[in-house]
């Protein structure tokens, strides 16, 4: 039997643009999953491209350089502006892109993805036990918009966190990470997560992932340290215990989005969520 400190699941590490995607109606898709959530990065060939897709819980939809419509059921569309975050309504919904444009869906079930099809799917043939469920959801306090839009440079990062912006839905939450030129690597942040996976998505720079396991009884086991440097757009699923850190290294703009679900409720307690305002925990 594994020592409970030993990482039981295999790094995922993506580079997206040396994967075959999925090709169809002009856009072309890479989905890539976690235990408990997906991560499909979408870019559109032809203007009005559209990604259709369906859930039964809350989706982000995160929108870069160019906006995006979004659309929830049958209510109107929502123009998504550069920069921002969606907040989808559970459903089916609709992105309409221009060419050229990215976005990516984030999701902690879809109904229309079998997560078998990732391209990572094989890593999550077997479920690590010591990882959270991603429900029961967090309820909506009061009534919510279809689509919520939020731009990322509406509202201020959390004291002593300056690079950091935090998001959640009923079943996920998000870290946006951006800044300019490379990181402080005097001023790196090793940790691991027992009962989390982390989706580390880099969408601008190059970035070296730092990772270290471990150490448990067994000596067989052990593994070197890695340092792992890839560019954008790429996807990094951290399993339990592994310890991780992220360094933006280079000149340019560096943006790092981190994906949990259940919701980061450490971040939610200390206040740094901006929406969290908007849920209420209902394990609580």
């Amino acid at each position: 039997m594994s020592d409970l400190n030993d990482v039981t699941r295999e790094l995922t590490m993506l580079e997206f643009h040396r994967r075959t995607p999925a090709a169809n109606g002009g856009v072309r898709r890479w989905p890539a999953r976690a235990q408990n959530f997906g991560v499909e990065w979408v870019e559109a060939d032809e203007e009005g491209a559209e990604v259709r897709y369906g859930s039964a819980h809350e989706t982000m939809v995160l929108v870069f350089s160019q906006a995006a419509l979004v659309t929830q059921g049958d209510a109107a569309p929502v123009e998504a502006a550069p920069r921002s975050v969606c907040i989808v309504a559970p459903g089916q919904a609709v992105v309409r892109m221009t060419a050229g444009g990215i976005c990516v869906v984030l999701a902690s079930q879809r109904d229309d993805l079998d997560l078998s099809r990732s391209l990572n799917a094989d890593l999550f043939r077997q479920h690590d036990p010591r990882i959270k469920a991603a429900t029961p959801a967090f309820g909506r306090v009061g009534d919510a918009a279809p689509v919520q839009v939020i731009a990322i440079d509406a509202f201020a990062a959390p004291a002593g966190n300056p690079r950091l912006k935090m998001l959640q839905s009923n079943t996920l939450s998000i870290n946006w990470v951006d800044y300019d030129g490379p990181r402080d690597r005097r001023a790196l942040s090793p940790h691991s997560h027992a009962d989390l996976e982390q989706g580390s998505l880099a969408v601008a720079g190059r970035f070296v992932h730092h990772l270290r396991q471990r150490w448990g009884k067994d000596a067989d086991a052990w593994r070197d340290d890695q340092h792992l440097e890839v560019g954008s757009p790429s996807l990094m699923v951290v399993p339990a215990n592994l310890i991780h850190t992220s360094e933006g290294v280079g000149e340019g703009h560096h943006l790092l989005i981190d994906v949990f679900s259940p919701p980061r409720r450490d971040f939610i307690a200390k206040g740094w969520v901006h929406n969290a305002g908007d849920y209420r925990d209902v394990l609580r």
